[in-house]
């Protein structure tokens, strides 16, 4: 910690704090999370060295993908944050995973039913959730509990069979309870007043079969990134302020050690609000 410097508070979560940091001798700006050891005799938590797995090996990991964890720079640039409940991938295909591996809202139907087996479909469920909520406004499931979420998806997306996800029997849990028959939703009706493209496009990453589901460099040759309103370049991007301040275009800065006449306002900054009154 003597290398870096506190910048202040980033956020807080169930396993820990991150802060924003400067490395002294570089400069360079990072998060940095101090994880709570409650017993130290138990030695360091089993979820931060997963974290800390998840983040050597970023390229094989189902992430814990959110909007919350979804971080944007100020040059564009998307940055995943946050690997608590992420889980590194293996070859081995025996291998068995835990089903609890991405926030409940944005979990993928084959983990709501138990499945150990898993692939990268996870992460494209999840990130169909985060499309259709910014296209939304509003998540898509949102539910308290696992029972409760399988039946918001189903509710929404109609009931899965056998003959529509086959491997749906193979699934731990699917046979442990059962839900009504429900059709599934026009996907108009799911997220209105949207473009075909759009939804087109949504539904193909909320399909049951995971292996049916588009995959990401597919994804990005949509016709939805092609139409009118094209991509911004990030130099069009709006750039929040920090500490909830107003832009620096709309401001005027005062010092006490100008003359009265100096600091005045110009009334033609707010002319343009005057009139609307």
């Amino acid at each position: 910690m003597e290398q870096y410097s506190l910048l202040g508070r980033i956020g807080e979560g169930a396993h820990g704090i991150v802060f924003k940091a400067k490395h002294i001798e570089t400069g360079e700006v990072v998060a940095l999370k101090k994880v709570a050891l409650r017993k130290l005799e138990e030695g360091i938590p089993n979820q931060a060295l997963r974290e800390i797995k998840a983040l050597r090996e970023i390229e094989d990991n189902p992430h814990d993908l959110k909007p919350a964890n979804l971080l944007i720079s100020s040059t564009g640039l998307l940055k995943i944050a946050d690997f608590g409940l992420a889980r590194v991938f293996s070859n081995d295909r025996g291998r068995l995973y835990s089903h609890q591996v991405a926030t409940r809202w944005y979990r993928a139907p084959e983990l709501l039913y138990g499945a150990r087996k898993y692939d990268e479909g996870v992460d494209l469920w999840a990130v169909g959730c985060i499309f259709g909520e910014l296209l939304n406004g509003s998540p898509l499931f949102p539910a308290e509990n696992d029972i409760e979420q399988l039946c918001c998806v189903l509710r929404t997306l109609g009931t899965p069979s056998p003959k529509t996800w086959p491997e749906i029997t193979e699934l731990p849990d699917y046979n442990k309870i059962s839900f009504k028959e429900h059709r599934p939703l026009p996907p108009e009706r799911i997220v209105p007043d949207t473009s075909p493209d759009a939804l087109h496009l949504l539904m193909r990453f909320l399909v049951y079969p995971s292996y049916l589901r588009i995959r990401a460099a597919e994804a990005l040759l949509h016709p939805y990134f092609f139409g009118e309103p094209l991509p911004a370049h990030h130099s069009e991007l709006h750039i929040p302020h920090r500490g909830g301040r107003r832009s620096r275009q709309h401001q005027k800065e005062f010092h006490t050690e100008q003359l009265l006449s100096e600091s005045l306002l110009d009334p033609g900054l707010v002319s343009g609000y005057l009139q609307g009154l």
